[in-house]
C-alpha cells in the first residue's frame, strides 16, 4: 500500500507533540469512568476464558497507540496487549515508560501482521485522522489480522463535521480531525465484515467539543 500523504503529516505531527501528549494525558483515563467501561467490557471479551471458538487469550494490538497508555491499561485489565504507531517518537515514549511492554513503529493501515491471529484490535482514537473514504480499507485491514471470533474496540468523536489542527499540545501540528456519526462507523465496519455487538455515544466533558462514540464490533467466528 503507497502511504498517503495525510500520513506523512500525522507522523510528523505526532513526532513533534510526543513528550508533551505523553505528560499532558498520561492520567486522562482516571476521570472518565464510561470510557474504562468500554476498555474493561472489551478486555473481558477478548480475554475469553473458556471460550469455544478458541480465541481467548490471543494477543491484542492498540494501533495507533501514543505513548501506551491504554496499551498499559490494557495490561492491567489481563491483555496480552501490544502497541503499534506511526510516530517513531511516540514509540519510543512508550517505550521508556512501559519497558515491560512491546511497541513498534508501523501504519495500522498495512499491519505486518499474520492473517487471523489477534484476538482483538483496540483503535483509541487513532482513525480520527483517517479521510472517511479511508475507513473502509482501514476496518477490512483490521478484519484480516483478527481471528474469528475477535473483537475490535473503536473510539472516536461523534459528529459530522471536519476540523483544520495548526496547534496542539504547545506546538505546531498539520491534522485534518473528523468527527464521525456512530452509524457510519458501524456501516464501514460491517462492510469490512466486522459486526456491531455495542455502542455507547457520551457527552462531552468540559474539556472536549463533541459527544464521545465507542463501538464494540466481532468477526464471525468459524
Amino acid at each position: 500500500m503507497t502511504e498517503t500523504s495525510y500520513l506523512h503529516a500525522v507522523r510528523a505531527s505526532y513526532d513533534a507533540v510526543a513528550v508533551d501528549y505523553a505528560r499532558l494525558l498520561g492520567a486522562e483515563l482516571a476521570g472518565k469512568p464510561l470510557d474504562r467501561a468500554m476498555l474493561a467490557a472489551f478486555a473481558e471479551c477478548v480475554r475469553g476464558e473458556g471460550r469455544p471458538d478458541g480465541t481467548g487469550g490471543r494477543a491484542v494490538a492498540d494501533l495507533g497507540c501514543g505513548p501506551g497508555r491504554v496499551t498499559a491499561h490494557l495490561d492491567g485489565l489481563g491483555v496480552r496487549a501490544f502497541g503499534i504507531d506511526l510516530s517513531p517518537a511516540m514509540v519510543a515514549v512508550a517505550r521508556r515508560t512501559y519497558p515491560g511492554l512491546r511497541f513498534e513503529v508501523g501504519s495500522m493501515a498495512a499491519l505486518d501482521i499474520a492473517d487471523g491471529v489477534l484476538g482483538g484490535v483496540l483503535a483509541w482514537y487513532s482513525t480520527v485522522h483517517t479521510p472517511p473514504g479511508e475507513l473502509h480499507p482501514l476496518f477490512a485491514e483490521f478484519a484480516r489480522v483478527l481471528a474469528p471470533g475477535g473483537h475490535v474496540l473503536i473510539a472516536f468523536e461523534a459528529g459530522d463535521e471536519k476540523f483544520r489542527l495548526e496547534h496542539a499540545y504547545g506546538h505546531p501540528v498539520d491534522l485534518d480531525v473528523y468527527w464521525t456519526p456512530p452509524d457510519r462507523i458501524a456501516e464501514r465496519l460491517a462492510a469490512a465484515g466486522l459486526a456491531e455487538t455495542a455502542r455507547l455515544v457520551r457527552e462531552p466533558d468540559a474539556h472536549e467539543k463533541s459527544p464521545q462514540g465507542f463501538i464494540l464490533a466481532r468477526k464471525p467466528g468459524r
